[in-house]
């Protein structure tokens, strides 16, 4: 995503435009590619927490100097917890991009 991302702001940057079809790739590439990666990297967390938790691995455990206590299993639950509801606003939010960029192409 990145090497599209990255070709079409270089592209840009050196012809002052970038070619519809590279622009069509930029905003329509995360079609497939964010479910694919929010997907792998949900299912990823949800195995490795227990993995997380047998482990304590991360974890800062009272007492000691700073008086903190820091779990990693659970931060990785409340990152599960924003992740899942906050993809679909994510997702809608570059549909909203890609309408307004593709709409822009097409009157320029």
């Amino acid at each position: 995503m990145q090497i599209i991302r990255y070709s079409f702001f270089g592209t840009k940057e050196l012809f002052g435009s970038a070619p519809s079809s590279l622009l069509w790739l930029r905003y329509s590439s995360f079609l497939v590619m964010y479910p694919t990666g929010i997907s792998s990297e949900v299912g990823l967390i949800y195995i490795a927490l227990q993995f997380i938790k047998a482990s304590e691995k991360y974890c800062i455990r009272m007492p000691n100097k700073w008086n903190y206590s820091f779990d990693y299993f659970y931060a990785s639950i409340l990152v599960l917890l924003v992740y899942v509801p906050g993809s679909p606003h994510m997702y809608t939010y570059m549909l909203g991009q890609r309408k307004k960029a593709l709409a822009k192409s097409k009157t320029a």
